[in-house]
């Protein structure tokens, strides 16, 4: 059935130059299906330890800590994140802190006035609709503040053992070089992806798709020669230098290095610095 959808995903619209390599390549493995089981497999062979990397002791605190991760670095956020859950432990205390004293603790992770005021609205939302609890249903999740699909996958998957395709940056990078996806929109490529993982594995595949996209498929110049998802992959480069072949671009890169869609962050995972873009983190924008 997944192998008829990639048939007709190739003939589509979205389907761009690498949709025939695509399917060529799960011909040579004998089905999607089959290439998918082996990347997944490789993967979690690699990658046998895959929580993030963000400090929390429950699940308000991982949710309060990856609104925080949004255009920063896991590693930053670890470094204020003690300071505000040693004052804030719960959504009641959060609820009622003062905007100047969290903006002065979030301060280093940027965006301080949004994030602070995010963290205090989506914390008073918790107190008064969920007697302090996180919810476990996206449209809930996504209705508090700070909070967009991404979050709200990372708690579900991380907090609560749900299936959750978390779409960062490196996520949909390392997708459409694989040829999973040829879509842009986040939530365009998180559906998709949901259809071809199964549940069961889809957190463990996100989190482990993330390690491999900051440190081998990485954005400006990616270890094709090294990488050991190489002969599963159609868009490897010649001799391991990270160049396209012959012609072609690497999906989800530009000249002169990677290019972050809109809405996506890559908090949530292992910490890297990348740059910064300017533009506020309520839509669960961001980088890591």
């Amino acid at each position: 059935m997944r192998d008829e959808q990639r048939a007709a995903r190739g003939a589509g619209a979205n389907a761009g130059p690498g949709a025939g390599q695509d399917m060529d390549i799960d011909r040579a493995w004998g089905s999607l299906d089959a290439r998918l089981a082996e990347i997944t497999r490789r993967l979690t062979e690699r990658y046998p330890s895959y929580r993030p990397l963000l400090q929390y002791g429950s699940p308000f605190q991982l949710l309060i800590a990856v609104i925080l991760s949004a255009q920063t670095t896991d590693a930053q956020v670890n470094r204020v994140t003690p300071a505000l859950f040693g004052s804030y432990p719960n959504a009641a205390r959060l609820a009622e802190a003062e905007l100047s004293e969290l903006e002065a603790i979030v301060r280093p992770t940027g965006f301080f006035r949004s994030k602070a005021r995010n963290i205090r609205a989506a914390a008073a939302a918790l107190r008064d609709g969920y007697g302090g609890e996180v919810p476990r249903e996206m449209d809930e999740l996504t209705a508090l503040p700070g909070v967009g699909r991404k979050t709200a996958n990372v708690v579900r998957g991380t907090a609560f053992g749900l299936p959750a395709i978390i779409v960062d940056t490196h996520f949909a990078r390392v997708c459409r070089r694989l040829g999973l996806t040829h879509e842009s929109d986040p939530e365009k490529i998180e559906r998709e992806l949901a259809t071809l993982v199964p549940s069961k594995s889809q957190y463990a595949f996100s989190m482990t798709v993330n390690f491999h996209g900051r440190d081998t498929c990485t954005a400006r110049r990616p270890g094709c020669g090294s990488c050991f998802l190489g002969d599963l992959c159609p868009y490897p480069g010649p001799g391991g230098n990270g160049e396209p072949a012959s012609g072609r671009s690497f999906a989800g890169a530009e000249p002169g290095g990677g290019r972050t869609p809109a809405g996506e962050s890559s908090s949530g995972g292992p910490g890297s610095p990348r740059r910064r873009t300017r533009r506020p983190p309520e839509d669960d924008g961001g980088s890591d």
